[in-house]
């Protein structure tokens, strides 16, 4: 048997057993304020709960130009004192992770509130379950890896993209390799999020091509993922429609608070649809791109997004097809391959009006076994992609990518 066949199969064996655990322990839904002035309901609620002093995780960047401001009054008032770490920085390390953590327990801090990014998110998640299950960030990388729950946890995310105030995954990366390492547990999920279109409203028009694309990737993977059912594809198919219509408006138009809350929740739900079916191949390479390049995770996402995507078909040309008929690319009558083929054309066509530019600076051949391995050792027997890629699939996608920059 070959090399590949012998990872395929494998792969899917682990992947009967993911399926199981996710049926077993189903990923929780956070209570959700959305609209303006959101955050500000999540901290009298935050008030309502009777914690004592809250640790508010976020970046030096929203703590200067005041966007923690409100949120820490309207925290006090309601009997919370509030201690800010703003140290958390994009593709946030291990020491960022336990630098948090220490504050939290030097300040006293019985609980956390994200303000932020996917990043800031992230970081937050790690220390709320680190603060509770005796163990350092580094510790809680991989499946599963804290027994008692989080400290009580909640979420103001900043950006309409990453969707990581409900998914069950935090990434962290490696201080010296750079390599990301997945935090992966259900536990994760916050109590309460707030998705609040005032603060988002605030993102420059970059940030919010890039992350709106993240979410996009969210939910095309999930969609396409062969663990996909009927509710992942509702919230997936949701998202998508969302995206479609509404990232350009806010692209244009920043202070447009409509088009800003319809990405916020097309965010959310493309989470949703992650927690229950998973990422794939786009992920595991943007991944590997992010680390070696220093790209921000929503612009890698969306160069490697059509090549995955072009690599998959015609495996995945019904799925595209349905999503195309869905956000009325088509007509229902439209063949399954003219059908995907304007769902490609539209991604293409939302990435130039984006200004997206493919291109992935310095990249080297030398990097791309690294980047490869990497890659396959994240995807393989934890994504249910739907078409296995061979070592030589990967390096000729990579090769492609590099000449494209």
């Amino acid at each position: 048997m070959s090399s590949f066949l012998v990872t395929k199969t494998k792969a899917k064996a682990q992947l009967v057993g993911i399926k199981a655990a996710m049926t077993l322990i189903p990923a929780p839904k956070p209570t959700m304020f959305a609209g303006e002035g959101a955050s500000l309901k999540l901290c009298q609620a935050i008030g309502d709960f009777g914690h004592k002093h809250i640790l508010i995780v976020s970046d030096k960047i929203l703590n200067q130009l005041g966007v923690l401001s409100p949120l820490v009054e309207k925290l006090q008032a309601s009997g919370v004192k509030a201690t800010i770490f703003d140290g958390v920085l994009p593709d946030p390390t291990q020491s960022i992770a336990e630098a948090c953590l220490q504050q939290y327990k030097v300040a006293g801090c019985d609980s956390v509130l994200a303000v932020g990014g996917g990043s800031s998110i992230d970081v937050a998640k790690v220390v709320a379950l680190a603060a509770t299950n005796n163990k350092t960030p580094q510790e809680l990388v991989g499946i599963l890896k804290g027994r008692k729950a989080t400290a009580p946890l909640y979420a103001v995310p900043t950006t309409a993209g990453t969707g990581s105030e409900v998914t069950v995954g935090a990434v962290i990366s490696d201080d010296k390799t750079h390599q990301k390492g997945l935090v992966l547990d259900p536990k994760l999920v916050p109590r309460m999020v707030a998705l609040d279109s005032v603060i988002m409203s605030g993102m420059p028009p970059k940030v919010t091509a890039e992350t709106g694309l993240d979410a996009l990737t969210h939910a095309v993977e999930a969609f396409i993922s062969d663990f996909a059912a009927e509710e992942s594809d509702l919230y997936a198919r949701a998202a998508i429609k969302l995206i479609f219509s509404n990232l350009r408006v806010a692209y244009k138009e920043p202070k447009n608070l409509q088009a800003r809350e319809a990405m916020a929740l097309a965010s959310h739900y493309a989470g949703f649809a992650l927690n229950m079916a998973g990422l794939g191949y786009v992920h595991a390479i943007a991944h590997q791109l992010g680390g070696h390049y220093g790209l921000p995770h929503g612009l890698s996402n969306a160069i490697v997004l059509p090549y995955v995507l072009n690599f998959s078909r015609p495996v995945i040309d019904e799925r595209l097809a349905e999503l195309a008929r869905f956000c009325g690319l088509v007509t229902h009558e439209t063949s399954t391959t003219i059908a995907a083929q304007a769902f490609m054309e539209e991604l293409k066509q939302l990435m130039t009006e984006l200004n997206i530019k493919s291109v992935v600076p310095k990249m080297t051949p030398q990097d791309f076994d690294d980047i490869m391995q990497a890659a396959f050792k994240e995807a393989h027997g934890t994504y249910a992609v739907p078409k296995y890629m061979s070592e030589d699939d990967c390096l000729q996608m990579l090769y492609m990518i590099a000449q494209a920059s």
